[in-house]
């Protein structure tokens, strides 16, 4: 029972530390050099070494215990001390747990919880991306997967169409990218299951899209409302700067020419930038107006939550801090024009506090833009065929 306890602390142990530090390999290699380097070291650097190396200590812990385990116990009562810790290590995205524990008892592969479930299918229904992506390191076995149900006649498609656990929903911001964060599951789940998984009923009678769609039904409608309280309020922005960029470009700084209607300032360089500042400003909020107005608009299918409403988010979403940045440098240029002329170092405060709603909009509003891109176009969170299979 101890060796039991022990396997289960140290899964918590190495899921807490396998995100933030380098692999244990990584630190026998470079342990003595950073020995000697940290003695000059600030202390929150030594507490990072500190760390390392209990997550080293922790995984040749759970390799002695492995050992213990296959050399002092007789081989069909293994599965009594590897079952929860290897499915706790799978519902905690603890991979190099559960890859630790497979090469010692290959069996541990097929460990099922009361559901039925065993380690892939469990990694499905708790969106443990890491544990799931050990399909692409398996050779005959991977086949399995595709066809495999459990005692409901669920296959790995109708797993993955369920609902995420509050706890892995709550890690991503915004109904809207959790929708689509479910949505990536369920279409790479639907590219690896059999042609014929995809139509195939439950013991409920309801194919994969059909639980899809009743299990998210209450997200979508949030969502929706997400999507469309965000759209209204940079709508408002957006017609707000083309509003005052317009008027400027018609009543131009120091007036224009009584007799020709040419603006006085024609041949400043300040002029030449506050004209181009203020038509990119311009055409930049048209544009943001035009994308966001479109999501009021939108149909807000689930689909539509993968690709085409995040897409126009982030369109309008650049472009609006293109028009606000060009509408600051037009203002600026605008003033030095009236002011500066025979003050030149009015300059410097134009261009410091310039500045200050260009940073003010990048720090808040930039954690958005970025979680929009990454969960859009960056990198896919599952995992690429490999040529060295570890089962």
């Amino acid at each position: 029972m101890w060796i039991f306890v022990c396997l289960l602390k140290i899964v918590r142990m190495l899921r807490r530390m396998s995100q933030k530090l380098p692999s244990c390999a990584t630190i026998s290699r470079i342990h003595k050099p950073v020995q000697r380097i940290t003695k000059k070291l600030p202390r929150h650097l030594k507490c990072v070494e500190k760390g390392a190396q209990m997550r080293c200590d922790a995984t040749d812990l759970l390799t002695s215990i492995c050992n213990l385990i296959k050399d002092s116990k007789a081989s069909p009562s293994h599965h009594y001390y590897y079952t929860n810790p290897v499915l706790e290590a799978t519902r905690q995205n603890a991979y190099e747990v559960v890859v630790t524990i497979v090469s010692f008892f290959p069996n541990a592969i097929w460990s099922a919880n009361e559901d039925g479930h065993n380690i892939i299918q469990y990694a499905v229904i708790n969106r443990s991306e890491k544990v799931y992506n050990l399909l692409y390191q398996m050779s005959e076995h991977k086949n399995i997967y595709r066809t495999i149900k459990d005692p409901f006649e669920n296959n790995l498609l109708h797993l993955a169409a369920r609902l995420a656990p509050t706890n892995k929903l709550n890690l991503i911001s915004g109904a809207a990218l959790q929708i689509q964060r479910e949505l990536q599951w369920f279409k790479e789940v639907q590219g690896f299951v059999c042609p014929l998984n995809i139509i195939q009923k439950n013991s409920f009678g309801e194919t994969p899209q059909m639980v899809f769609t009743r299990e998210h039904k209450e997200l979508v409608i949030e969502g929706e409302k997400w999507m469309k309280a965000t759209a209204e309020s940079y709508t408002i922005t957006a017609a707000l700067i083309t509003t005052i960029v317009f008027a400027a470009a018609i009543t131009v700084p120091g007036g224009s020419s009584q007799d020709t209607g040419i603006p006085l300032f024609t041949n400043e360089t300040a002029f030449k930038v506050f004209a181009v500042s203020d038509a990119i400003s311009l055409f930049t909020s048209v544009t943001s107006l035009l994308m966001f107005l479109s999501i009021l608009t939108a149909r807000f299918a689930e689909e539509d939550f993968l690709f085409n409403l995040p897409t126009k988010l982030i369109i309008g979403l650049a472009t609006l801090f293109i028009s606000t940045t060009a509408m600051v440098i037009a203002f600026g240029a605008a003033l030095f024009l009236v002011f500066g002329q025979s003050n030149s170092w009015i300059l410097v405060p134009i261009v410091a506090l310039t500045f200050l709603p260009i940073t003010s909009f990048v720090t808040l509003q930039f954690p958005l833009i970025f979680d929009l891109m990454s969960s859009t176009y960056g990198p896919a969170i599952f995992g690429k065929k490999r040529d060295d299979p570890f089962y």
